[in-house]
C-alpha cells in the first residue's frame, strides 16, 4: 500500500468515527417541535396519524420502527411501560415498511423515532433512537 492509500483509509476511519460519535451523541435526546413564543399550538394530524382518538387522554407516543431495529424494541418496551403506568399517555407503534404515508408525513428518516403529540394533535417534541425515560416523562405534556 502506498502513503496516499494509507492516508486516504486514515481520513475515512477518521471521519467515519466522527460521524458515528455525533449520531450516537444525538440519540435518545428529546428535541422539541416548533416552539413558536408560547402561541396556542394549532390542532394537527398526530392522533389521524396513529388511527385512534385521544379519548380524554393528553399525549400521544408514535413511534415509527422498522421490522429488523434492535432499537425498536427497546423504544416499543419503554414506551409501553410508560403508557401503562400513565392512563393519560397512549402508544401507537408504526411499522414504517407498512405506513411509508406516516414516516412521509412526519419527515422521519431514521428509526426508531418517537413523535409526542399533545391531546389536539400538534406535534410536541420528537426523539430519534431509544428514549431517556427521565427526560421523556418531564417534557409529556400536563393536560
Amino acid at each position: 500500500m502506498d502513503v496516499t492509500g494509507a492516508a486516504v483509509l486514515v481520513v475515512v476511519l477518521l471521519v467515519a468515527t466522527l460521524a458515528g460519535l455525533v449520531l450516537r451523541s444525538r440519540s435518545g435526546r428529546l428535541r422539541p417541535s416548533g416552539d413558536d413564543g408560547g402561541a396556542p399550538a394549532v390542532a394537527g394530524p398526530g392522533w389521524e396519524l396513529a388511527g385512534t382518538e385521544p379519548d380524554g387522554r393528553r399525549a400521544l407516543l408514535l413511534q415509527l420502527s422498522s421490522p429488523v431495529c434492535a432499537p425498536c424494541r427497546q423504544t416499543a418496551r419503554v414506551l409501553g411501560d410508560l403508557a401503562a403506568a400513565d392512563p393519560g399517555v397512549a402508544h401507537v407503534e408504526v411499522d414504517v415498511a407498512e405506513r411509508v404515508d406516516v414516516a412521509r408525513a412526519l419527515g422521519v428518516l431514521r428509526t426508531p423515532t418517537t413523535v409526542v403529540f399533545d391531546a389536539r394533535g400538534a406535534e410536541v417534541l420528537r426523539v430519534s433512537g431509544v428514549p431517556r425515560t427521565d427526560e421523556l416523562v418531564a417534557a409529556l405534556p400536563t393536560g
